[in-house]
Parts: C-alpha cells; sequence; structure tokens
C-alpha cells in the first residue's frame, strides 16, 4: 500500500486555527485515521444524520470554499460510522492516481481479496478496479478530502465509472473548494449522489451560538443572531468573530461593527479565498464588489470589460465565496464579509475609481428601474445632482404612501447644505413637510427648490414645484384650485402627485360650495390614489363622506368614511398629522349611528394628529369643524364649544370657503340650543344614555328596547330618567324634540339595526 499522504497547504497563524488537525500516518498496514477535532468545533448532528440515512448512496459530494468544516464533517463521520474507513493523500491529479488510491484503500480493506494482489497505482486500470470492487465483501468507507488541486478531468470522472460496482453499503466521499471534473447532473439525477454546499452546510443559529460559546464568546441573543446573519452561517467568519470580539467592552457595538474589513477576517480571506488567483480575478472581484447582484451586463457596463457573463460562472465554482443566484447561472452574489472587504481594499487602494464604479453602477440600476439601488450607489459616488432628481422620483410613492422614512434617511445622508443647493432635494424635504402638515416648511422649501432651480430643470421637479404651491394655498381656495389645475398638466398621467391634484381640486370645488364638480373630482383623486398614494385617497373619500352628509345621504356617508379609514390603517397612516380629517368624519358619522365607544377613540385620534401639524387653513378649519359635530353629537358640548371657537378664528383665512361658513353658523345655532340645557361638563350623557336616546324615536317599548341593547327593562327606564333630567325635560316625546333642536338626532333618523347598536 503506498503511504498514505496528509493535507499540506500553506497555513497562516488564523488558517491553522481554524483547521482540524491530521493524526501522523499509522503504518502501512493500518487505515489512515480521520483528523483529530479542535474542542472549538461542533458536530453538527443534523448533517452526520443526513450522511447516515444516505448509506446506500455509493457517491458523496462535498463543495463549498475554504472554512465551511467539510474536513471537521467528514472527521466526524467516520468517526461515528461503523465501517472501516481510508483517508486518502490529498493532491491526485490523475485518474491513475484516484484509481491507485481506491486499490490501496481496497487492499487495506481486504488484503488479497478475491486472490488478488495489489496493483501499483502507475499500472491501475478502471477495470482492474473494478473487478477488486466485485470482489470486495466488506463495506467501507473511503474519503478523498481536498481535491482541490485535481485538475485533469478524467481524475474525478472515473469515479463515476466504478459506483456501479462498489459493494453494498461502500461509499466514496469526495470534498473539494471549487466543483469537481465529475458528471454531478447526471450522477445527481441518477440518485447515486449525496450533495452538499455551502448552503448546507452553514452553520443553524443553534450551531452558531454554541460554537461561539465554546470559543468563549456570550452575546445577547440578538447580537448573536446579527451576527449570525450577516456571516450568513459560514463558520470560518463566526470563528473569526469570536476570536476578535472577545474581551470588547462594548459588544453590541463591536458585533455591528464586525465584517469582512475586520483584520483576522480579512487575513483568513486572502489567504484560504483569494489565495491563488490571478491579478485579472482579483481587480475583478475588487470592482464589481460595489454591486449587490452580479450579472453579465451588469459588470460589463460598470467594469468597461467584456465577457464578465463567463468570468462570474467560472469563479461561482471555484473557491471565492460568488454564488449564483439562480438556476441559469445569470445572477450571482458575493458573501458579503467578501464583499465588504474588497470595497475596503478598493476604497484604500482606488478611491477615485470607487466613486466612478459606484456612478456606473448607479447609472445601470437607474436604467434598469431599480431606484432603490441606484440612489445607494449615487450617494456612495457623491453624484448628489443625479441622486436629488432620483430620489424626487423614488419618493413620489413613498411619500403619499406611508414610506417617508426611506426618503428622510436618504436626505439625512445628503446633509443639509445640499439639500438646500440642490432643487430636487429641497422639493423632496418640501414634500415630506406637506405629509407631516408643516405648511411654512412646505413653502420654504419649496420656495428653496424654485430659486435654485436652472434651466434644463426636470418636468418632474417644476411639476413637483407646481404641487407644491397649490398645496400651500396661501392665496385661498380658487387660486388653489388654479394652480393645482396647472400642476395636472406638468405631472405625468401615473403620478401620484396627479392624484393629490384631484383632491386639491375637489375640496376647492365642494368649500366654493360647487358640490358636482367637487364630487367628480374627488372620485378621480380616490381612483388615481388607491395603489400610489392612500394617504390622498382616505382624504378624498372623507371629503366625498361630508358631501353625502351635506345632502343627507346617510347610507354612504359611513361607507365612505369607513373606507377612508381602512385605507389609513391598512397602510399606518395612523400617526400622519394630514389625516386627522379622516378620524373626525369617523367620528361623526359613527356617533350618527350610535357607535359611541368608537366614536369618541376617533375623535381623540383627530384632536391629537390636528395639534401635531401647522395645516394649511382651510383644513385646519374644516378639521374643528367636524370635531365639534361629532363632539356635539356625543353630548361634549364643552369641546364643541373650544372647537367652534377656535374654527371661528382662523376662518378669515380659508380663503373664501362659503361652505365652512355655512357649516359654522349651523354649528353655533345648534350649540345655543344646548345651552338651553343642563348639558354641560359632568351633567353630559353617558355612552349608555346616549345609545337608549337613540332608540327613543322608535315605536318600541322600554322592555322592546332592553331587548334591543341587550340590558333589563329598569336599565333602560333608569337611563331614560338620566336623560329627561339632562335635557330638562318631563317625557319621551319631549326628550325626543329636545335632541332634534340640539342636533343630538336627525330628523330623518330611521330605525335602528342590529348593525347600528352593535
Amino acid at each position: 500500500m503506498p503511504e498514505v499522504a496528509t493535507i499540506t497547504r500553506r497555513e497562516t497563524p488564523v488558517t491553522a486555527a481554524l483547521q482540524p488537525t491530521p493524526c501522523a500516518s499509522p503504518g502501512p498496514t493500518r487505515f489512515q485515521q480521520p483528523p483529530r477535532l479542535r474542542p472549538h468545533l461542533l458536530t453538527r448532528e443534523r448533517l452526520l444524520v443526513r450522511l447516515d440515512q444516505a448509506g446506500d448512496v455509493p457517491l458523496v459530494l462535498l463543495v463549498a470554499p475554504a472554512g465551511y468544516g467539510k474536513t471537521t464533517l467528514l472527521a466526524q463521520w467516520t468517526r461515528a460510522d461503523g465501517r472501516p474507513s481510508y483517508w486518502a493523500p490529498a493532491g491526485v491529479d490523475a485518474a491513475t492516481g484516484v484509481l491507485g488510491t481506491i486499490a490501496a484503500a481496497l487492499e487495506a480493506i481486504e488484503p488479497g481479496a478475491g486472490g488478488h494482489r495489489r496493483v501499483p497505482p502507475r499500472r491501475t486500470t478502471p477495470a482492474s478496479v473494478r473487478r477488486r470492487l466485485e470482489a470486495t465483501q466488506r463495506p467501507f468507507l473511503l474519503v478523498l478530502d481536498d481535491v482541490r488541486g485535481v485538475r485533469v478531468p478524467e481524475a474525478l470522472s472515473v469515479l463515476a465509472e466504478i459506483a456501479d460496482a462498489l459493494p453494498e453499503g461502500a461509499q466514496i466521499a469526495v470534498a473539494s473548494r471549487e466543483e469537481p471534473s465529475m458528471p454531478v447532473g447526471r450522477l445527481r439525477a441518477e440518485g447515486k449522489l449525496v450533495d452538499l454546499r455551502a448552503r448546507d452546510l452553514a452553520m443553524t443559529r443553534r450551531e452558531a451560538a454554541g460554537m461561539l460559546a465554546l470559543a468563549g464568546l456570550e452575546l445577547a441573543p440578538d447580537d448573536a443572531r446579527e451576527l449570525m446573519e450577516h456571516a450568513e452561517g459560514w463558520p470560518a467568519a463566526l470563528y473569526l468573530a469570536a476570536l476578535s470580539l472577545r474581551g470588547r467592552s462594548d459588544l453590541r457595538r463591536a458585533v455591528r461593527r464586525f465584517g469582512g474589513d475586520d483584520r483576522l477576517t480579512a487575513d483568513y480571506l486572502r489567504d484560504a479565498v483569494l489565495d491563488g488567483l490571478d491579478d485579472d480575478r482579483l481587480d475583478f472581484l475588487r470592482g464589481a464588489s460595489v454591486l449587490d447582484t452580479l450579472t453579465g451586463p451588469a459588470c460589463d457596463r460598470v467594469l468597461g470589460r467584456t465577457g464578465s457573463g463567463a468570468v462570474l460562472r467560472e469563479l461561482s465554482r471555484s473557491n471565492t465565496l460568488v454564488a449564483p443566484l439562480d438556476s441559469t447561472d445569470t445572477a450571482f452574489r458575493c458573501h458579503p464579509m467578501l464583499a465588504q472587504m474588497l470595497r475596503a481594499e478598493l476604497g484604500r487602494s482606488q478611491p477615485g475609481r470607487e466613486a466612478e464604479l459606484h456612478r456606473r453602477a448607479g447609472a445601470w440600476c437607474a436604467a434598469e428601474g431599480d431606484l432603490d439601488r441606484a440612489i445607494e450607489h449615487g450617494l456612495a459616488g457623491d453624484d448628489l445632482q443625479r441622486v436629488g432628481e432620483l430620489i424626487w422620483t423614488a419618493s413620489s410613492d413613498r411619500v403619499l404612501n406611508g414610506r417617508r422614512a426611506e426618503v428622510r434617511r436618504w436626505l439625512d445622508r445628503c446633509g443639509r447644505e445640499r439639500i438646500a443647493a440642490i432643487p430636487a432635494l429641497a422639493l423632496t424635504e418640501a414634500a415630506l413637510q406637506l405629509a407631516g402638515g408643516e405648511r411654512d416648511l412646505v413653502e420654504h422649501w419649496a420656495a428653496t427648490a424654485e430659486d435654485r432651480l436652472a434651466g434644463d430643470a426636470p418636468r418632474s421637479v417644476r411639476a413637483g414645484i407646481a404641487v407644491m404651491h397649490a398645496a400651500v394655498a396661501r392665496e385661498g381656495l380658487a387660486v388653489m384650485d388654479a394652480d393645482a389645475a396647472h400642476a395636472s398638466t406638468l405631472v405625468a398621467e401615473g403620478s401620484p402627485w396627479r392624484a393629490l391634484c384631484c383632491a386639491l381640486r375637489g375640496v376647492a370645488a365642494h368649500l366654493l360650495d360647487d358640490p358636482a364638480a367637487a364630487r367628480d373630482l374627488l372620485e378621480d383623486g380616490a381612483r388615481r390614489g388607491a395603489i400610489g398614494a392612500p394617504g390622498v385617497q382616505a382624504l378624498c373619500l372623507a371629503q366625498l363622506a361630508l358631501l353625502a352628509l351635506d345632502d343627507g345621504d346617510r347610507d354612504d356617508a359611513p361607507l365612505l368614511a369607513s373606507r377612508a379609514l381602512a385605507q389609513v390603517e391598512r397602510h399606518e397612516l395612523d400617526r400622519d398629522a394630514a389625516c386627522a380629517l379622516v378620524y373626525a368624519v369617523s367620528a361623526l358619522v359613527r356617533s350618527q349611528r350610535d357607535r359611541v365607544e368608537s366614536a369618541r377613540e376617533d375623535l381623540e385620534r383627530a384632536a391629537v394628529l390636528l395639534a401635531l401639524a401647522d395645516p394649511v387653513p382651510w383644513y385646519d378649519v374644516e378639521v374643528r369643524i367636524v370635531i365639534a359635530r361629532a363632539a356635539l353629537r356625543l353630548g361634549d358640548v364643552t369641546r364643541a364649544r373650544d372647537a367652534l371657537g377656535e374654527a371661528e378664528r382662523r376662518l378669515p383665512r380659508a380663503g373664501g370657503a362659503v361652505v365652512l361658513a355655512r357649516w359654522l353658523d349651523d354649528l353655533r345655532a345648534q350649540i345655543e340650543a344646548f345651552a338651553l340645557t343642563a348639558l354641560i361638563g359632568p351633567s353630559s350623557l353617558t355612552t349608555a344614555e346616549l345609545r337608549v336616546l337613540r332608540v327613543l324615536p322608535t315605536h318600541l317599548s322600554f322592555r322592546e328596547i332592553g331587548r334591543h341593547l341587550h340590558v333589563s327593562a329598569n336599565t333602560v327606564k333608569t337611563h331614560a330618567h338620566a336623560i329627561y333630567r339632562k335635557l330638562d325635560v318631563c317625557s319621551r316625546s319631549e326628550a325626543v324634540a329636545r335632541a332634534y333642536e340640539t342636533g343630538l338626532l336627525d330628523h330623518d333618523l330611521r330605525s335602528p339595526s342590529k348593525e347600528d347598536t352593535a
């Protein structure tokens, strides 16, 4: 039997620490023993179970970059397995070498089996090895570890030829950092191959936590999860993290900063992953590291070269932590830690080239419609003029769709001075302030954008400035309508800002007493805002609900109000100051339908949101009037009076809103009627009393009312007497008349249904 070789490779202190330690050869008559295991390496029980369950599959293939524990797993498997095992020399580089290794293993397992003498490796043929296998009765396990040096295709493909000749229970395991020259596809399809890749060998969270603990690093669960996600289960990276982070005073901060640019990790990546690549491949990887997703066309465009697709496929099949993202080998990605290390080297060695590559990548992503990545590359490449236009384009739906945090992060990275200097960025800031209900800031940033506007400014930026002018409504409702109409001619047909223009024009028409035009415009705005601008759609629906109430339509108003509220809650806009009107309208409609508890909750929410904003005058007055109407309906005359007073003080600035003036007159008359009663402060009607009052105009007796409200007749009688006292009346009919007079009941009230009293 040839003398058994051990694995040899250039080892730094870091790579040596990550490798199992091989035993010395036990002599020519015994099997090569698997490497001894380092105490910090955890048993991979799930993988051992998988290998144990595949005992009838002749070939086992482990392919993964350095540091995924291939050798360790094989060592654990051979120690746990009951069959005799043979660890072959590394680096066989010809078919005869592989065949000789198999022949030597067979001779060691069953010397002279079947009368055959061992044939020296240089004279071994596939036929002779097949005959020797057929004569072997004893199952065995042959391990070919670290075959990255095998370059001749026939050296490993010969294994496929002899797979059928293996005795029952015998297996050959091949571990490689690179894709071996074997017919893997055919073997897999024929069920003759157990194929373990990097995704299989990556550690689970539990395994990673165990290894970190054994390596002396105790982390909080959130920190361990963050480290695990960043390393993507790569065992070498996790162990290096343990070495690097041990003893740090601020572990949380250290975990967040740990990455491929850490010195220990970078050294390991250079030695174990990038070693052997020529300068052209290294330069390719450094340049491509600015991209998250690597495709042939993208790399060609960014790196200014051709043939990138073939290079990516080659690298994905070598020891470089470049993995395919699809089954067609068209898209790839670097492991995030390798990409981080490469970007750090690129930034140190060629900072000017790094910025240029980011600018090219940004142009490529923008052309492909990936605005988020285009913006990120533009920011990294300091291409702020172009970034400003991209951010404005991307913010159109985000600002009106409840996703303002993303836009805010982009602007914060630009800095205040640059925002003020670039029209598109200033316009985006104005849009953010508009969504927050800050009228003065909207006007400031829109004016800043207009002042910096150049003659060749994009049409979308000019359109945005026109929209902001309309939204500010500084010169009243009629001018707001004209500005919004002008902005509509500039805004692209499918832009969410078109929905806002319709909403502004619809509000102007309603408050200037043109309900027919208002309804058409608001319905158009609701339709346009359904997808890209749910907040605008909700405001259109709320305004339509007020139109329905003005028309005495008590059926459409609740439907419109509930749709508006559903949009707000579905898109998590409940903290947007601009949605105060939606909650105020919902409170008013629910109070009319005897949903007292829900109405009061909506009323409180509307008041809170209004207090957070500095809205345009017409909006401020309208919301306060609706709040007052709902409060009055709920018997809270104090709040109704306060809201009425604030609305009256602000009405002169509302820009000729004749409908708001009419609403105020009606509301004032109702509150004056309340002044004739004792409905002040603690004497207000309770929720239970309001529910009973709602049913008093019907023909139902107290007993029937009790069944309807699920309370006793005595309880109804008690509430009724409290209502008489608080309304300063003596009978049920007088209570109903006073309720009509004060606005607590509507004259067109229909008999309550189960839905109304639910």
